[in-house]
């Protein structure tokens, strides 16, 4: 039996840059968080905003914090497609040539012209962990879901450090392939 890992899945979500949140949200607003997430240091935030695309608009979008460097859009491929943003599948803050989409708050708007991705499904580990398992950080690996809709998803990024805690992130439109649900473990396969 191989190295085995929960399956965390990413429903759509957005970061935020300190200048953007201002503007979202007023002058000086922090982010309030309402749930510490699994990975050291990041939470979701109680602030949600409108992101929209050519053909439609996602409604009430929860941001996660803290802030980060760039604002970034994370959406599956079903989310993107309906509000009409071909969008690239990139490893998170790999954002050069994305898409933009404007974001809605309860006190401005944001017009980005970058930004809007589909996360690259990815495993995160923290130097002990990646230890364990044999990996490192930017290994590429696969993983098999066991289950009546099981599948093996190839292309799986590492991500290990000290920021990363054990969990594998694959988006809605993964999770649903594969009936994922709560505490689905998956197989690290090197």
């Amino acid at each position: 039996m191989g190295y085995k890992v929960q399956i965390g899945l990413s429903n759509k979500h957005l970061h935020l840059k300190e200048e953007d949140i201002e503007i979202l949200f007023g002058k000086g607003h922090k982010l309030t968080p309402t749930k510490d997430l699994v990975q050291p240091g990041q939470f979701a935030c109680e602030e949600k905003v409108d992101i929209v695309g050519p053909k439609a608009t996602l409604k009430g979008i929860r941001v996660l914090g803290p802030a980060r460097p760039e604002t970034q859009i994370e959406l599956a491929a079903t989310d993107a497609r309906a509000i009409g943003i071909k969008a690239p599948v990139r490893e998170s803050g790999k954002l050069e040539g994305t898409p933009g989409c404007k974001l809605i708050g309860p006190c401005g708007e944001v017009e980005l012209d970058h930004g809007v991705m589909i996360a690259l499904r990815h495993l995160h580990l923290n130097p002990q962990q990646a230890e364990e398992a044999g990996l490192k950080d930017k290994d590429v690996v696969s993983i098999k879901i066991e289950g009546e809709r099981g599948l093996v998803f190839n292309n799986v990024l590492v991500r290990a450090g000290v920021k990363h805690e054990k969990e594998i992130h694959l988006d809605t439109d993964e999770g649903n392939a594969a009936g994922c649900g709560p505490n689905t473990m998956a197989e690290v396969i090197k």
